[in-house]
């Protein structure tokens, strides 16, 4: 390939592995905060939020199927859209004053407690879920 056809990317572009600059979560959100639209409207505010998250696991859905049913290699697009989506879920935390890292430990010792020796399909079946329940 000549030069004159080469493609140039930035040194960021060539780079997958960028310089780490987050501490913890609730560095994360507030990061997130600083980057997301302003709201006036509460109720408009969530629902952008919650139609972003599904829209980038749609995403993720749509990279998977072309790399694996396709042939078409669209894995660099399934990372870029899990980060996404991850924005989006520190966003609907951030809307309802809720600490990501609280809420993702709170889902751990619930997988621990319905799966404590590990996954199986006898404790995957569950009748009904109450969101309510008493953990």
């Amino acid at each position: 390939m000549s030069k004159k056809n080469k493609i140039r990317t930035s040194p960021s572009a060539r780079t997958l592995k960028a310089k780490p600059i987050l501490k913890n979560l609730k560095e994360y959100q507030k990061l997130c905060k600083k980057t997301a639209q302003k709201f006036r409207d509460k109720e408009k505010e969530i629902l952008t939020w919650g139609l972003g998250i599904v829209g980038e696991a749609g995403d993720v859905a749509g990279c998977i199927k072309k790399t694996f049913s396709h042939k078409n290699d669209q894995k660099k697009g399934i990372r870029e859209n899990i980060g996404d989506a991850l924005w989006y879920a520190a966003m609907i935390c951030n809307y309802f004053d809720w600490n990501l890292d609280e809420v993702l430990n709170e889902n751990i010792q619930k997988l621990r407690k319905r799966y404590p020796k590990g996954f199986t399909k006898k404790d995957a079946k569950r009748k009904g879920i109450d969101w309510n329940e008493k953990k």
